[in-house]
């Protein structure tokens, strides 16, 4: 028997835990669920409802589904959501901070500069939203995936990444400086103009992603390419 592992057999790069949401959610409506202070939502599907520009201190979101909902201009603090769906939302300008997200999946949303200052992540996948000028800076994550995301100019400073994937994504002009990056892996991923392209110790990157790197490190390092 041969001892060589065919690529089928290879491990395979674990998924996060999918949201495990209850087979009948209560249908959300305003003003009655509003997004108030001290106050939990759970087993609940939010559609087309609007709850951007609120300003709130605690909210917990369990077991829900948020379909075309808005968020945009938000302010959360101390904020939490478990085995929650973001579907087509408009997270833009929302404010977050010492935030958690668990088990959950944010797809074809809007996260154009929406800021999750020292917040956590914990089996999350951004699945193909617009996130440019995204910020995460402080930011822990753990067994966390983006996938076919557009995020120029997003900021990880000072962010845990260490395991995080980053799969098919365009990070033209990212921030990293000071990120721990350990275990990180960029796949099929753009990462022209990066910036803390020197704080990539221990990361992994797909061969031909390297080649956007050459340039950035070669001007950190004051090295000159000629043609």
């Amino acid at each position: 028997m041969s001892s060589s592992i065919s690529r089928s057999q290879q491990k395979q790069p674990k998924e996060p835990a999918a949201p495990k949401l209850p087979t009948s959610l209560a249908v959300a409506r305003l003003p009655a669920h509003d997004l108030e202070d001290d106050r939990t939502y759970r087993s609940m599907a939010f559609t087309g409802i609007d709850l951007s520009d609120r300003d709130v201190e605690i909210a917990d979101f369990e077991g829900c589904r948020l379909v075309d909902t808005g968020f945009a201009g938000t302010r959360l603090r101390r904020a939490d959501f478990v085995d929650v769906e973001f579907e087509r939302c408009d997270l833009s300008t929302m404010a977050a901070r010492t935030t958690t997200m668990r088990r959950s999946r944010v797809s074809s949303s809007r996260l154009t500069g929406t800021t999750w200052t020292e917040c956590a992540f914990r089996d999350v996948l951004f699945d193909g939203c617009r996130a440019d000028l995204v910020g995460f800076r402080f930011s822990t994550f753990t067994g966390t995936v983006f996938r076919d995301c557009s995020m120029s100019e997003a900021n990880f400073q000072n962010a845990d990444l260490r395991g995080v994937r980053f799969e098919r994504c365009d990070l033209t002009r990212a921030q990293f400086s000071q990120a721990q990056m350990d275990g990180a892996r960029f796949a099929d991923c753009t990462l022209a103009g990066i910036g803390g392209v020197t704080d990539f110790k221990g990361a992994i990157v797909r061969s031909q992603d390297a080649q956007g790197l050459l340039y950035v490190l070669a001007g950190a390092l004051g090295i000159t390419i000629e043609q």
